[in-house]
């Protein structure tokens, strides 16, 4: 899953990469990544552990053997399924993280073989998996739900924010935004063409706003996917070190989504000092709480006026900063770090400490 853009699943699983080995050290860590290798331009995210390149491409016909060969061949004590990818014909000790339930629960807007693959392959293996995570309460009880399950099989261990995501400098703010070719004021928006992520509601009030929409998803076509074009600058991709730069010169995020595991965007926006305005659905009042402005997902004209009352109230943008970073703080990826490393330990305990070898798959 780390390819391109990064997205929440492949952040979790390189921030879990970076910081596991330090914290158990009596561990061996090494991970499976792409049959290309990583990406450029991960910084710091780039992990310093052995990296064994998987020729199991999610989603292809050959997935599950060359997945269960590969791990025969590196024989772990455990391996750590970051994401979907679960090795059905692998019976060794699995952790198993579950981001979310939305591949079922609107199976509608995926391809029929993305809705098989979560019934025949991630369904089946989590019965058997050793320990399951997941990364919100919302998410435990859909997963519960659709894959007809208990939900306390997995235990919650939320995503984090790292330390480097903080308000910038104004300078620095300022010299982003000269960078790139972007206003003095902007409103932030990030996601995909997906029809949950409701970009497209967006488009009905972007034309009433003051400032234009920046439109962070990847490379192109989003903009004219959801029907975004009038009042939008589409900033297609940045690098991993300016995503704090993005979220702190902006104006506000709008997180429109209607179906979300976690929501990581709204904590990294507000560790980096900027208001946040998020859908009142699924799994993001659980992460932002009372710290951001929450409107149902629906209703464009509630969001035209939420927007605007941020956009020109500075008393209460400041009062969302300042909520806003004090939320995010509570949420650390060592914290996630330390409580997946205890799940591990809890798997692996009838092992001998110094013979364990744990195997952390990032993708």
């Amino acid at each position: 899953m780390v390819r391109g853009q990064l997205h929440g699943i492949a952040r979790y699983a390189l921030e879990l990469a970076r910081r596991l080995p330090g914290l158990a050290p009596d561990l061996e860590f090494s991970a499976l990544v792409p049959a290309q290798g990583l990406p450029d331009g991960l910084g710091e995210l780039t992990p310093r552990i052995p990296l064994h390149r998987s020729r199991a491409g999610y989603l292809t016909p050959l997935e599950q053997p060359l997945l269960a060969y590969e791990l025969a061949k590196l024989k772990p004590d455990l391996f750590h399924a970051t994401s979907f990818s679960l090795p059905l014909l692998w019976p060794g000790r699995l952790v198993a993280t579950l981001h979310d339930a939305n591949h079922l629960a609107l199976a509608d807007q995926y391809t029929p073989v993305q809705a098989i693959y979560y019934k025949a392959v991630v369904g089946p293996r989590a019965r058997t998996a050793s320990a399951l995570i997941t990364v919100s309460d919302f998410s435990r009880e859909e997963l519960g739900k659709y894959l007809k399950m208990s939900p306390y099989r997995f235990q919650v261990i939320h995503n984090g924010v790292d330390s480097r995501f903080e308000p910038p400098t104004a300078s620095e703010a300022k010299a982003f935004r000269e960078r790139h070719e972007l206003p003095e004021r902007y409103v932030a928006v990030v996601g995909n063409a997906k029809p949950f992520k409701n970009l497209a509601m967006l488009g009905k009030f972007a034309a009433d706003l003051p400032v234009p929409l920046v439109l962070l998803a990847g490379k192109g076509a989003v903009a004219h996917e959801t029907g975004l074009h009038e009042n939008v600058i589409d900033l297609e991709e940045l690098p991993e070190s300016e995503m704090a730069l993005f979220y702190g010169a902006a104006a506000v995020l709008l997180l429109p989504s209607k179906y979300e595991g976690f929501g990581l965007p709204a904590l990294e926006a507000m560790a980096a000092g900027c208001p946040v305005i998020a859908a009142d659905a699924t799994a993001l009042p659980e992460v932002v709480g009372n710290a951001a402005m929450r409107v149902p997902p629906y209703d464009a004209r509630d969001w035209r006026e939420a927007t605007l009352r941020v956009l020109r109230d500075d008393a209460l943008r400041r009062e969302l900063i300042e909520l806003g970073r004090a939320r995010a703080a509570r949420f650390t990826w060592e914290d996630c770090a330390l409580h997946t490393l205890g799940v591990f330990r809890r798997v692996l305990g009838n092992l001998p400490r110094n013979t364990s070898t744990t195997q952390s798959r990032t993708h």
